[in-house]
């Protein structure tokens, strides 16, 4: 059989040659760093034999795919030693995730795992990994892989719904046997440097109305320094945990009398402030204009939309004068309503109009979090109308846009194109084809390079989705981009073109920030709550040295400081100075001003930025030149 490598030049091996005899055949180095390979695109196991001419791409150690592929197999490997340790146990599913994996378990009657038993299991998984089992894939007719897996109530749930006279392929080792597409590492070897990390509830299947299972998290890695390096990076994200700095800083707290509801303290109100002007000015020069919209409507509005045939249990309701209404969980139609109240022209396209808008939105008290999941919040929601010849030069501006606000925060992020799901979805293949090829166009007009993600497109169109990377290495989802091909149809919406006839308008959806309150979430563990000048509450701590001799001083300082638009707060409790400047860094104050007889015989400052401990004394004048320089360009 002929093999395709990828830079074109072609090779003859026996047929069922596998992968990694391949491999070895160009460099022993190179199978040695080899975990999987693609077969004509398709992610194959490094032991399975080809049997056909192929395309072949080696997936190396130090590849995306490859660590994905780790942390499965140790999922298989989370479950055989469960297995060998509860042998009534039965199993869910067990995938990949960011950064590790996880296994939803039912361990057996009256069992439930505590952190405290990770010892025992993780003794058990190490133990397996020594041994050096191999990962065997074989494949089953549906009657076989029902036999196999008799006792087990949840996989023959799983192949009950394959389709009659489908393969179904199995992993084996240790005497282990799983239901799974693969692929794997070949061995269990590669899997010695894991660690368990948590259990949680998980209803089987996302679904409240099944019963619960035990779901363990854990991570793998290639080599113990990689492992050490990512747990010392998740006490450093514990430290960071929105929740514990939000209350530490005194930004927003929760309440038992509305779960999911934050209440902004004034601290965080100053915060969320910043960032919404921050957010009016770069829009107010991009040409948007601004709308509010209620935040109930009548039932009939959203029937309309579509939101209360397919939404309704996420939404709240209410009757008023015998007719009834919902708190709107989405901005969109009360801005399709905006729309229609006036006749549009193709001139005025793009027509932007952006709406901070408060939604509320029924989730799971089990999901609530933080201000990462929450029952009310602001979308900074944008809705851009316009010809379809429009769509991938506003796209790719938009592209431009949401690249400048991220560096601001010094967030980085990789674009993915969600396409058409394949089952519910609206409109033709067609349509659909033309719309992901223009949101293609868009990205590559800027020089972004995008990911594809099959079939996560919304049912009425498909999107861009803005994946962000903070300072602790995690991936965020935030901004987005969705072409509608429903909304305009079901509000008929229309414009005049340049022959004077209606015609169907284009229409984006767009968030920047995604939610302010979950935006604030991330940047706030993004920057450990030490927040960029421009954006912190406070940026200047004024404390006197004594108050009897220095406070008059610090006062004027601080009416200076207000007079100039700067955030200053003044520490006159009766404290040490030490406490007081050790608390002024607790706080992750950007500046920390203390006056003592020097400056205010001489009329000086003397200022310590945060994190450091060098002090530099100036004259106020030159404090505030070049604190505003910092402010304007919002420390860039």
């Amino acid at each position: 059989m002929k093999i395709t490598f990828l830079d074109g030049s072609m090779k003859e091996f026996n047929q069922g040659a596998n992968a990694l005899e391949i491999a070895s055949g160009i460099s022993s180095t190179l199978a040695k760093k080899s975990i999987c390979a693609k077969i004509n695109g398709v992610l194959w196991d490094i032991l399975r034999p080809i049997e056909q001419d192929a395309t072949l791409e080696l997936i190396t150690k130090d590849r995306p795919e490859a660590q994905e592929v780790l942390n499965h197999s140790c999922s298989h490997l989370l479950a055989s030693a469960v297995k060998k340790l509860y042998p009534q146990a039965c199993f869910g599913v067990g995938p990949a995730i960011e950064e590790g994996f996880y296994y939803d378990i039912n361990p057996g009657e009256g069992i439930k795992f505590t952190e405290e038993d990770f010892v025992k299991i993780e003794k058990e998984m190490k133990h397996i990994a020594a041994s050096d089992m191999e990962f065997k894939r074989i494949e089953v007719s549906k009657e076989e892989a029902l036999r196999l897996f008799k006792e087990d109530k949840y996989k023959v749930e799983i192949i009950s719904e394959l389709p009659e006279g489908d393969i179904i392929t199995c992993y084996e080792h240790a005497g282990f046997r799983d239901l799974c597409r693969g692929p794997h590492v070949a061995s269990t070897k590669w899997l010695k440097f894991c660690k368990l990390l948590a259990v949680s509830g998980a209803y089987w299947r996302g679904d409240s109305k099944n019963e619960q299972l035990q779901r363990i998290y854990g991570t793998c890695f290639f080599t113990e320094e990689e492992l050490n390096q990512h747990l010392e990076n998740l006490k450093e994200r514990e430290a960071r945990d929105h929740r514990k700095l939000g209350r530490e800083l005194e930004l927003f707290m929760l309440s038992e009398y509305g779960p999911g509801f934050p209440f902004w303290l004034p601290k965080g109100m100053i915060l969320r402030k910043q960032l919404e002007d921050y957010w009016y000015k770069v829009h107010t020069r991009e040409g948007y204009q601004f709308i509010q919209t209620p935040i109930m409507l009548n039932k009939e509005l959203w029937e309309i939309s579509g939101h209360w045939a397919n939404y309704r249990e996420n939404m709240y309701t209410s009757e008023i004068d015998k007719h009834e209404f919902a708190i709107k969980p989405m901005n969109c139609p009360g801005g399709m309503l905006v729309y229609k109240h006036s006749l549009h022209s193709y001139k005025d396209f793009p027509l932007k109009v952006g709406e901070l808008g408060l939604v509320h939105r029924h989730e799971a008290s089990g999901a609530l979090n933080g201000l990462f999941r929450v029952r009310n919040f602001t979308q900074d929601d944008a809705h851009i109308f316009m010809r379809p010849d429009q769509i991938v030069a506003e796209v790719g501006s938009l592209i431009q846009l949401f690249e400048e606000v991220y560096s601001v925060f010094n967030l980085s992020y990789h674009i993915e194109l969600s396409t058409r799901p394949e089952q519910k979805y609206i409109g033709s293949i067609e349509i659909w084809d033309k719309a992901e090829a223009a949101l293609a166009d868009a990205c590559r007009s800027v020089g972004r390079e995008y990911k594809v993600n099959p079939g996560d497109g919304a049912f009425y169109g498909p999107k861009l989705d803005f994946k962000l990377r903070d300072s602790m290495n995690r991936i965020w989802q935030c901004g987005t981009i969705q072409l509608d091909m429903n909304l305009p149809e079901r509000f008929d919406l229309t414009y005049i073109d340049e022959n004077g006839e209606k015609q169907r308008p284009v229409m984006l959806h767009r968030a920047l920030f995604g939610s302010i309150e979950r935006f604030i979430g991330v940047i706030i563990e993004h920057f450990g709550g030490a927040f960029p000048t421009w954006l912190a509450p406070v940026q200047v701590k004024l404390i006197p040295v004594s108050n009897e001799h220095h406070l008059e001083y610090v006062k004027k300082l601080n009416d200076l400081l207000f007079r100039e638009e700067i955030r200053g707060e003044i520490d006159d409790r009766e404290e040490k100075l030490g406490y007081k400047i050790r608390e002024a860094q607790t706080k992750k104050i950007p500046y920390q001003i203390v006056c003592g007889d020097h400056e205010v015989t001489d009329n000086l400052i003397t200022y310590r930025k945060y994190g450091s401990s060098q002090t530099t004394t100036v004259t106020m004048a030159e404090f505030v030149a070049m604190i505003k320089q910092e402010i304007k360009t919002m420390g860039r």
